[in-house]
């Protein structure tokens, strides 16, 4: 599955350029069909339900931003969806070949994208924010669809107009995070609370708007808080080390990629410190934080799956294909790290009850099994 990954890096490396970082529409999908030189689809019944033709092959381009447990769980359940829609309705999604992780490297991304364009996929699947950002100028003035998992603000980031009505080529799923409830879940466990930690990356576009969220939240409620931000792994240390030293109640952090990406290394620490870490994504309990709230990322893996099958095999247009949301209310609590934090789990599974729709226990793994 990983072919292409390592036919980018090679080209990244051979140039020199290496960075370091982090409505139904049958026409649509027939001018798709032609510009990639897919199967053709000119049966009567193509013609009058909009759908491409049994036995066709769809060359599906994906994109993961970086590896960490979040983004490997969409990704694993987008391809489990995908060979299953494939043997349902007895077409082939190619992806196996055109898949590239960008290890949170510009260059990579920039790269493996012109690369899937130039191969002429029917679609290309940007998983996070920044290789959708990307995506959305790579492809810009073609008819390649390209369809987006875990972009937190899509309207934010420029990619779609509305929520309703993306008015490109381009849609996609969306785990926007529910800031609020995050927070109600900090002052569930400590309602004395005096002093929040803010940790994410400068340079993510889906923490801007959640942590603009979490300070009018706090300054609402009188709170101080301290903001400490990070672009890679050694700094997102360095900044959890002064949020230890301010002396920090509570430290949350959205659905930040960068800080994903460190979690394994702070973890001990925060525990340590007896600082419980309150995160975007079930994906940073995994790694060690006391808390991570949101979506299930598995569910938002197969409903982009189905938006892809939809819009090459039923020739949805995705201008008109509103972005898809799921449910935000599940509370993935660390039970090694409550323990360690001194916490009643019972107490704090009753008190954090009235905030969300559903609890889940993990432990530290650094990924998810499945």
């Amino acid at each position: 599955m990983k072919k292409r990954l390592a036919a980018v890096v090679m080209s990244v490396c051979l140039g020199g350029a290496l960075l370091s970082g982090c409505g139904a529409s049958g026409d649509a999908g027939s001018e798709q069909a032609a510009d990639t030189e897919a199967v053709s689809t000119e049966s009567a019944d193509t013609e009058e339900t909009g759908t491409q033709e049994a036995g066709a092959s769809y060359k599906v381009g994906i994109v993961q931003y970086m590896d960490h447990a979040s983004l490997n769980q969409i990704t694993e359940h987008l391809e489990k969806e995908l060979d299953a829609k494939a043997e349902e309705q007895n077409v082939t999604f190619d992806y196996e070949n055109y898949f590239v992780n960008g290890q949170g490297d510009s260059t990579i991304i920039s790269q493996g994208l012109a690369q899937l364009k130039d191969d002429g996929v029917d679609a290309v699947v940007c998983v996070a924010t920044p290789t959708a950002l990307t995506a959305q100028s790579t492809f810009e003035g073609t008819n390649t669809p390209i369809i987006f998992s875990a972009v937190t603000d899509p309207v934010g980031a420029g990619l779609v107009k509305s929520m309703e009505e993306p008015g490109g080529n381009i849609t996609g799923t969306s785990d926007a995070l529910n800031t609020d409830a995050i927070m109600n879940l900090i002052f569930a466990q400590n309602p004395n609370a005096s002093k929040i930690g803010l940790l994410y990356s400068t340079s993510e576009d889906s923490s801007t708007q959640a942590i603009a969220d979490a300070k009018a939240f706090l300054d609402d409620k009188g709170v101080e808080y301290v903001e400490k931000t990070g672009t890679n792994t050694s700094e997102v240390s360095q900044a959890a080390d002064a949020l230890i030293a301010a002396g920090v109640d509570a430290i949350f952090t959205p659905t930040d990629n960068t800080v994903m990406s460190a979690e394994l290394s702070i973890y001990d620490k925060l525990a340590d410190a007896g600082i419980p870490h309150y995160t975007g994504a079930d994906s940073f309990a995994l790694n060690g934080a006391f808390l991570g709230f949101g979506i299930n990322y598995a569910d938002l893996g197969t409903e982009t799956a189905d938006m892809v099958s939809n819009i090459l095999v039923g020739g949805q247009d995705p201008a008109s294909y509103a972005v898809v949301t799921l449910g935000n209310g599940i509370a993935t609590i660390n039970t090694e790290t409550a323990e360690r934090l001194g916490y009643d789990l019972q107490a704090t599974e009753e008190a954090f009850k009235p905030y969300c729709s559903e609890i889940v226990e993990t432990k530290t793994a650094e990924n998810f099994d499945d």
